[in-house]
């Protein structure tokens, strides 16, 4: 069996490493014997622990510890899973014969079965993902405490908050298949958050701010956390409804990434086969702005959607997603490569750091510059994208920009447009870029869009 897996036992977690890889073997040895033809398993072992205080007191602690694990057996093309929590070998057992059970009862799907077996990953490297914080409650009310009176501290009118969180995750995980494939390691995610709400006048507004990363080093200080919350609170006050119009509309960066997860989802290889997507049949074609380029980096250090093979132990591959303008890939698992004739690119289980730029990123008061007049959006609200269409509306929050300067804060708007015409229409992309997820990228500038005011 080709094993890919780390040879470091941590006993943080509830289970040595080499017993989730036990349990793997375990499990496809079982399927075999009880007549599947093919069987993939995930195993997985994890903790965390989180710490919310508001107003100085402390409000939540929870403490979790998982484990979990699925069996997907095929019987021909016939395809049954089945999952439990419990590692018991009866448990085991029965969670084969049920995945097994399902199988026997389930339609022939052709396009269903295993990665191909040529495609599975065959080397693995440390991508640095693991970083565990050995932090006690004490400690971590403590951090939350500080993050908040930080916020506090910030303003007078800012009177109340919904909370500052301190919060560990870490995990483990094996994936195996009856082609030989054997791979996983530990993983680590740390948060921390504050949310500040502040008054004038009778009305009230609220916001927030939060860091993410695989390394404790690499979050952004609690002193930071608190101030952004505080600061971003009180520059809401005050907000104004305007007036419906089309100007130019600047998405600040914590936001801008949901751009790009738009454009992720229209070409996923699910969206692609139900044929419902608006970009169909987009390979080779000039979906974005010609300066625009979209890159796949699954091999990042300490990335937060890195890893050297998909859900299915296919390999992952560094690529160029759109060249200037243009598409050149999906994200297809290998399931939904077959249904459309393609082969997978190593996205089961999604995208692997998606990174944009521009080639000329700029300053976030450059772009304000640039813009001149319009709206610059730093909160979305609802869920009114039409991924058949492409049709975008969606609540929006922000401030009203004239002479590229922000004038005040807006409220109760509406966004509207296209994707097509938005993804064409992006003019500037800015050097602000802030990591929290699959998603990266720094402000992103829309030559035009339409506004509901009230």
């Amino acid at each position: 069996m080709n094993k890919l897996s780390t040879t470091n036992t941590y006993t943080r977690f509830s289970y040595p490493f080499s017993r989730l890889q036990e349990i793997a073997s375990d499990i496809l040895e079982q399927a075999s014997r009880s007549g599947a033809n093919a069987c993939e398993t995930h195993v997985s072992d994890g903790f965390g622990q989180t710490v919310t205080v508001r107003k100085s007191e402390v409000e939540t602690i929870e403490y979790n510890r998982d484990k979990g694990l699925s069996v997907t057996v095929y019987i021909g093309h016939k395809r049954g899973n089945a999952s439990t929590s419990d590692f018991s070998p009866q448990a085991i057992s029965d969670t084969v014969s049920a995945a097994l059970s399902i199988a026997r009862h389930t339609a022939e799907d052709e396009c269903s079965g295993l990665a191909d077996a040529a495609l599975l990953a065959q080397t693995f490297q440390d991508l640095d993902l693991y970083h565990p914080w050995d932090l006690s409650v004490e400690e971590a009310i403590a951090l939350a405490r500080d993050c908040e009176q930080t916020a506090f501290a910030v303003d007078k009118r800012i009177t109340n908050s919904e909370g500052a969180s301190i919060s560990v995750d870490e995990s483990q995980f094996v994936y195996a298949n009856s082609l030989g494939f054997l791979g996983g390691y530990p993983y680590s995610r740390h948060s921390a958050s504050c949310v500040a709400i502040a008054e004038q006048g009778g009305s009230k507004q609220r916001d927030y701010w939060y860091s993410v990363a695989r390394d404790t080093r690499d979050l952004e200080s609690i002193g930071q956390i608190g101030r952004k919350a505080g600061e971003r609170t009180v520059a809401r006050l005050g907000a104004r409804k305007i007036a419906t119009c089309d100007v130019p509309v600047l998405f600040e960066a914590p936001v801008a990434s949901s751009v790009i997860g738009h454009f992720a989802s229209a070409v996923s290889g699910s969206s692609l086969y139900r044929k419902s997507s608006f970009l169909s049949n987009s390979i080779g074609q000039q979906v974005f702005a010609a300066n625009i380029n979209i890159r796949e980096l699954p091999h990042l250090p300490k990335g937060l959607a890195s890893g050297f093979f998909d859900d299915e132990g296919v390999a992952t591959v560094e690529r160029d997603v759109v060249s200037n303008g243009i598409v050149n890939g999906y994200f297809l698992s290998s399931y939904s490569a077959r249904k459309l004739g393609m082969q997978t690119t190593g996205n089961a289980g999604g995208a692997h750091n998606l990174i944009i730029d521009d080639g000329k990123p700029m300053a976030f008061a450059a772009m304000l510059k640039k813009m001149n007049k319009g709206l610059l959006v730093t909160e979305l609200m609802g869920h009114g994208v039409n991924s058949v269409t492409g049709d975008y509306s969606r609540g929006a929050s922000g401030y009203w920009v004239e002479n590229g300067e922000i004038c005040y804060p807006v409220e109760e708007i509406t966004i509207a447009g296209n994707l097509k015409e938005m993804f064409r229409g992006i003019s500037a992309i800015g050097d602000d870029v802030v990591v929290r997820g699959s998603k990266q990228s720094g402000s992103i500038l829309i030559d035009h869009m339409t506004i509901a005011g009230g």
